[in-house]
């Protein structure tokens, strides 16, 4: 079953999740966390979409389930931060009965998604094979051009304290591209530019806002960290310009 736990002071879920390798996957394993992409279909993976299409439960986010709802003829169990627990638990009680069972998560469980993850397995209490999925992060990396191997990612979106994400942002800004994920609403990315530009950063670093990518209505913004910092200090959807689906590059210097 679920456990309460406090973020700022521990057990964290993500820290669970990775406290050692994945169990060498078999085909009777109960339980996967797939990755469904950014939302739009075409990057949802053959493999994520067949443990979907042959799972008897799926849970997630109601989000995240809506993204998936017409891929499988499973029982949805939607959940939101408050009842989360709630559901996991009767995800897990499922599983325990027999039924195969499927956790859904946006992009790939390995980008900002480990929290999660890690709830799942301390629920079910049975191995949980992740099925990777296409990451907004990746989106953002083509559209930015700014290759992985020379960009420091630095997820914002999760709970607890962010000192040392933080700390690896200013640490490596203006000498790697950056790829952050913003977290709503209080660190989004006009929060931080400010943090950068306050940290010595060049304000006129080139900065992409890129949101709701690969949707109909994905919209890229360009702009720099000293135009992007105006849009700091925001506390709800309406106090910004920028989605809660969004990624921050900002590219290195020119060498």
């Amino acid at each position: 079953m679920s456990e309460e736990y406090d973020l700022d002071s521990g057990p964290d879920p993500a820290t669970f999740a990775a406290a050692g390798p994945e169990p060498s996957p078999r085909p009777d394993d109960p339980v996967h966390a797939v990755g469904i992409g950014p939302g739009n279909p075409e990057y949802l993976t053959r493999r994520g979409a067949r443990a979907i299409r042959e799972a008897d439960v799926v849970v997630g986010f109601e989000t995240v389930v809506d993204f998936v709802a017409g891929e499988t003829e499973a029982d949805l169990l939607t959940c939101g931060y408050a009842d989360e627990g709630e559901t996991l638990d009767a995800f897990a009680r499922r599983v325990a009965a027999g039924d195969r069972g499927t956790a859904v998560l946006m992009g790939d469980p390995n980008h900002s998604g480990y929290q999660f993850v890690g709830k799942v397995e301390r629920a079910v209490d049975a191995p949980v094979t992740v099925i990777p999925g296409i990451s907004s992060l990746q989106i953002a990396a083509s559209r930015a051009r700014t290759p992985m191997e020379d960009t420091e990612f630095v997820t914002l979106h999760k709970s607890g304290n962010l000192n040392a994400d933080r700390d690896r942002l200013v640490d490596a800004v203006g000498d790697r591209h950056l790829l952050v994920l913003p977290r709503p609403f209080d660190w989004m990315p006009g929060d931080v530019a400010e943090l950068l530009v306050e940290s010595g950063a060049d304000p006129a670093l080139d900065a992409l806002v890129l949101e709701r990518l690969t949707h109909e209505d994905e919209r890229i913004t360009r702009t720099t960290l000293g135009e992007l910092r105006a849009s700091a200090g925001g506390s709800d959807r309406e106090s910004t310009p920028y989605s809660d689906l969004s990624v921050l590059a900002v590219r290195a210097e020119a060498p």
